[in-house]
């Protein structure tokens, strides 16, 4: 069974950088830049981990958040958000709302490849 990541991101080299990260460790790595339809497109292909960019056009990171934990199939799905802005009130937001991680960018590869291993069981 695939390894299923949905990356909700707009800028193109964060998307490449996951994505070449992710599929070098066996992980198919969807994506996803619009945030007025992302949930749907989160309730469409059911991934394994959701990695979540807090600014996004059409709605916010936080917004979809909020609709992935309201729903009672997705609600226990983890979820990793990615900010630029690495402020403390972004990270409380992110953790009251149901985060399962927060992260700032820049960061690194490393990081980002041990959070979903361990967000995922993987």
């Amino acid at each position: 069974m695939d390894k299923r990541v949905l990356l909700i991101e707009d800028e193109p080299n964060i998307i490449e950088a996951i994505r070449f990260i992710l599929a070098r460790d066996g992980w198919r790595v969807d994506t996803h830049a619009d945030g007025t339809t992302a949930f749907d497109r989160v309730a469409e292909t059911r991934p394994d981990i959701v990695i979540l960019d807090v600014m996004l056009p059409g709605r916010s990171g936080f917004d979809i958040l909020r609709d992935i934990r309201a729903d009672a199939g997705l609600g226990a799905l983890p979820v990793l958000m990615l900010t630029a802005k690495g402020q403390v009130k972004d990270r409380d937001l992110a953790e009251r709302m149901g985060a399962s991680r927060f992260m700032a960018k820049p960061f690194s590869n490393t990081e980002v490849l041990a959070s979903v291993r361990e967000l995922t069981g993987a």
